[in-house]
């Protein structure tokens, strides 16, 4: 039997009879435990969870991998599916964050409607543990907001609007016997980056797994790749130098850059659809 059983509700593919949209949503049950990661932009990944024979209410806790409508939007949906759990998110996910390209500048935080449900939050300032082995990881890597300002993505902070650090982004990560598992539903601060902190974190830990979007499609959507392929190349070499044994992609790592990974990394990498089941 699995240590770690891990389930897509949502994302931009799904298996047949199941909903789709742009946005990510994993259900991970570990230690007699159920966690909810993200929610995708709508009540969606619940419709695809009661489908799946998924009870939400039986969820013990939730959490918000960073403040993007498309992973923050089914939150409601959920509190009202689930009257106990409680969302664990950084602080910074109540700042305004935005798209914008020359002149066009769209909102993509989380919903007003969402925030006003403060009473469910666990706002969080730092690392920390969530039960035996299962822990939430922010960024410690300096200079982010340089990735941030080339996808186009920015923050609103006392100095007004700047280049995205991902500040209020965080990875979801499980201690199992095989090695680190590792959930970062979009890897805005890079992959690599997310890989290299985990490691950091836990010395002398391998990384069995990392689940999530990579960050790699283009600004007209999943049939776009928003690097040049060399880059997305260079990603699925490093991820095998850093000795990653099964890379799950989703959602923004979109198509063009899911079938460079696939070719790069073999069957190290897999894409995880909507109805997907991974155990480890």
């Amino acid at each position: 039997m699995s240590e770690l059983k891990i389930t897509a509700l949502i994302d931009n593919r799904a298996n047949e009879g199941l909903a789709a949209e742009h946005g990510l949503s994993l259900l991970a049950e570990y230690g007699g435990k159920v966690y909810l990661l993200d929610a995708g932009s709508s009540e969606k990944f619940a419709v695809n969870a009661k489908k799946l024979n998924v009870d939400l209410s039986c969820v013990d806790l939730a959490v918000l991998s960073h403040g993007h409508y498309d992973h923050a939007g089914g939150f409601k949906a959920f509190f009202e599916a689930n009257e106990t759990a409680k969302l664990y998110l950084r602080e910074h996910c109540q700042d305004r964050c935005c798209f914008k390209l020359g002149p066009v500048k769209e909102e993509i935080g989380v919903p007003a409607d969402v925030l006003a449900c403060a009473d469910r939050f666990v706002w969080l300032e730092a690392d920390c543990a969530l039960a035996p082995y299962v822990y939430l990881v922010g960024h410690s890597t300096a200079g982010l907001e340089t990735r941030g300002k080339k996808a186009h993505l920015y923050r609103e902070t006392p100095d007004g609007l700047l280049p995205d650090d991902f500040v209020h982004e965080q990875s979801l990560i499980f201690d199992t016997a095989q090695g680190l598992v590792i959930l970062n539903s979009c890897c805005h601060g890079g992959a690599d980056t997310v890989v290299r902190e985990a490691l950091a974190a836990f010395p002398g830990r391998k990384v069995a797994a990392l689940i999530g979007g990579f960050h790699l499609m283009g600004t007209r959507g999943v049939s776009s790749l928003g690097v040049k392929p060399a880059g997305a190349e260079a990603l699925g070499e490093a991820l095998l130098e850093l000795g990653v044994q099964k890379t799950v992609l989703c959602h923004c790592t979109g198509d063009p850059g899911s079938k460079i990974l696939e070719r790069v990394m073999g069957d190290r990498a897999v894409y995880f659809p909507a109805g997907a089941v991974a155990e480890f």
